[in-house]
């Protein structure tokens, strides 16, 4: 069955892997980097590539949704996957390659960055070759962690050798971008053995691209709408706020919250394909077991991540960062309920909505949030800067989830679900408690030794109550490697 839990959970793991790694390599400079060039530079970089990300979206156009979605469909099927996979990657180099002309005249050559927008076209035109998306769809998660590693790696060593000082920001920005350019290239060579020869002509071609423009427009708005106004906080801060280094202290709290953010939501990225064979199969049960499964996961993750983050803050803050970037911990502690707000999104959305072709349902509830967000950052922005910014966020996200609990109301035994994570709320709060006292009875001085036994302290506390109260997850977790063995 496509929605075997084993391949479900290995899958989870390796996307984990990938998703924790596109944010890792940055994470492990980050130290350094916020030393080295200053809040100010992580500002103006920040600020550019939020600009860049826009036309990033625009020329991939929904297909890395949809061609996701189609390829999980076409699994079983070589021929018809090969046509709709030349089909849908023609289509989005031609999407790239448009928008890039626009992107180089009005930013390249006069933006108010333009050394920066310059090396930052690698990554608008990095998105016409990636294929990543294949791959997910054919679920074949291990790939794609192991070319991108190494990638990811290199381009790590890359920043700690060449960037020494505040002048560098360009070469920075280039050894940021380029790996994920080599990277996108380097999937390319273990395409073959997934296509056959197809006989496509022009006509065929243009015929077939025609076919999937309706439904790749229609997964496109809403992730536009979602990816818009994730970029919009910066954008926003960046042309409201009088100081740029707002931009930095907002994008190095979304930095941490979005590594972690990874880990919730990686499930939502490796179940869409199972779910959509599932749902093609008429599998209705097998979908509805899932969910529920997911709900209660997502929840025993997101709420001991959510409470782990806001009890270290105050300490890990000052010694990763390090001087001048105070104002990251409050930030932090601001942003952290979007850990538990969009992992519910994400099991209703990417784990239901979209496996199910309710399309419609998921566009109107990421439009709703974009428009929440862009109202609020207005307001809110102009009074509270990044503070403000981050209200702004937690309730754009709320407003997601709202309207599409709404829409799910009927189809879930929603109530069920989302009671299921009062438990883990009460669990994360005794555990919060716990190491906010452990934290009071330590020295002032910072140092790593105290956050990894903070860390540690948690994690007991937290496990110690699914084991104690015989969490549900534990005996899910038992039966899979009681049918692994």
């Amino acid at each position: 069955m496509a929605t075997n839990n084993g391949k479900i959970v290995k899958n989870f793991i390796y996307n984990t892997a990938y998703q924790v790694l596109v944010l890792i390599a940055p994470l492990i400079t980050t130290p350094y980097v916020s030393r080295v060039l200053g809040v100010t530079n992580i500002g103006i970089y920040q600020y550019s590539q939020s600009i860049a990300t826009y036309f990033v979206l625009i020329g991939a156009v929904g297909t890395t949704l949809y061609g996701q979605r189609e390829i999980a469909y076409l699994q079983d099927r070589p021929k018809e996957r090969s046509i709709a996979f030349w089909e849908i990657e023609i289509f989005r180099i031609a999407a790239v390659l448009f928008v890039s002309i626009f992107y180089f005249f009005i930013f390249c050559l006069y933006g108010r960055y333009t050394s920066i927008y310059m090396i930052l076209t690698l990554e608008v035109l990095a998105t016409a070759i990636d294929i990543s998306w294949f791959f997910m769809g054919m679920e074949n998660f291990k790939l794609t962690v192991i070319r991108n590693t190494i990638i990811k790696l290199v381009g790590v060593i890359g920043v700690f050798i060449f960037v020494k000082n505040k002048n560098d920001l360009g070469v920075y920005t280039f050894c940021v971008t380029a790996p994920l350019f080599i990277g996108n290239i380097s999937l390319w060579l273990s395409l073959k053995k997934y296509l056959v020869k197809t006989d496509l002509d022009i006509k065929k071609l243009i015929y077939g691209i025609k076919k999937k423009l309706k439904p790749i427009l229609i997964l496109f708005l809403p992730q536009i709408a979602m990816d818009v106004y994730l970029l919009l906080d910066k954008t926003m801060i960046g042309l409201i706020s009088p100081d740029i280094d707002q931009v930095g202290y907002y994008s190095q709290a979304q930095k941490i919250v979005k590594l972690i953010l990874t880990i919730v939501t990686s499930l939502g990225t490796v179940m869409l394909p199972a779910m959509s064979a599932a749902f093609a199969k008429g599998d209705t049960e097998s979908i509805i077991k899932s969910i529920k499964s997911a709900f209660r996961f997502i929840y025993m993750l997101s709420f001991a991540l959510m409470f782990g983050l806001c009890a270290v803050a105050n300490r890990f803050v000052p010694l990763f960062f390090g001087d001048g970037y105070e104002p990251v911990v409050l930030l932090m502690i601001v942003i952290s309920p979007i850990l538990v707000i969009i992992a519910t999104s994400n099991v209703i959305g990417k784990q239901f909505l979209l496996p199910t072709n309710q399309q419609k349902a998921f566009t109107i509830s990421i439009i709703a949030g974009a428009g929440v967000n862009l109202i609020f950052n207005l307001v809110l922005i102009y009074y509270f800067n990044a503070v403000g910014a981050s209200i702004a966020t937690i309730l754009a996200e709320l407003s997601v989830t709202i309207v599409q609990c709404i829409y799910v109301n009927n189809q879930l035994p929603l109530k069920k679900c989302l009671l299921s994570g009062i438990r883990y709320l009460l669990y994360g709060i005794v555990m919060f408690v716990s190491v906010k006292g452990a934290d009071r009875l330590m020295a002032d001085k910072n140092s790593i030794l105290q956050i990894l036994l903070l860390i540690c302290i948690g994690a007991v506390i937290y496990i110690g109550q699914l084991i104690v109260f015989k969490d549900p997850v534990i005996k899910m977790g038992k039966e899979l490697l009681d049918r692994k063995k």
